[in-house]
């Protein structure tokens, strides 16, 4: 055996009775609890607000 070779295979991480989907949900679910809102664009003086009617 060389010495880059390595005896112990590493094992895949993984949680019992959760799914990748739920994992993935509830990490996005986190994110956008924790980033704080993001602030208004700030008003353009000067520039023409186009209201368009509902068709």
């Amino acid at each position: 055996m060389s010495a880059t070779e390595s005896t112990a295979k590493p094992q895949p991480y993984a949680v019992p009775g959760v799914s990748m989907r739920e994992l993935l949900a509830a990490c996005a679910a986190a994110k956008t609890i924790s980033t704080a809102p993001r602030e208004p664009d700030p008003e353009v003086p000067g520039r023409a607000v186009d209201h368009r009617e509902a068709a």
